[in-house]
């Protein structure tokens, strides 16, 4: 059974920088070896959170990049801005307005602290139920 995880945002160091949690989220995904899209509003948000995914963790090494060229095959985690296509990948991190689409097992919605911003992440969680997704929320 598909999954849809909301990460709603509650912690400071996430309502601060939102893109946090997003980093966050992908290393999880890399580490169990699971390819991933993340699906950005922008591509501005989508050059803001490839440059986050070089510097929030020394420690840490996510191969990701903004999709478009050949290496997005190859490329682990790859970051997608809206009018972008590439082919369907099992885990999802969406930050859009509007359900992930394509095929996938798993789906992490990243739900921002603004309460007029949450109003969309209500309609895709019935959307998915309706679905047959499995949901689940998780206060980060």
């Amino acid at each position: 059974m598909p999954r849809a995880d909301f990460y709603l945002i509650d912690k400071p160091r996430f309502r601060d920088d939102p893109l946090l949690l997003v980093c966050e989220l992908a290393r999880r995904a890399f580490d169990s070896g699971q390819p991933t899209l993340i699906l950005t509003r922008s591509f501005d948000e989508a050059e803001r959170l490839d440059e986050k995914l070089w510097e929030f963790d020394t420690e840490a090494f996510i191969p990701h990049q903004i999709a478009g060229d050949e290496d997005d095959a190859i490329t682990p985690v790859l970051i997608v801005a809206p009018d972008t296509s590439t082919p369907d990948r099992t885990l999802v991190i969406n930050l859009r307005d509007d359900c992930a689409p394509g095929l996938f097992e798993r789906v992490l919605e990243v739900v921002p602290a603004d309460e007029e911003q949450r109003l969309g992440s209500r309609k895709r969680w019935t959307t998915y139920k309706a679905a047959g997704f499995e949901v689940a929320k998780h206060d980060m």
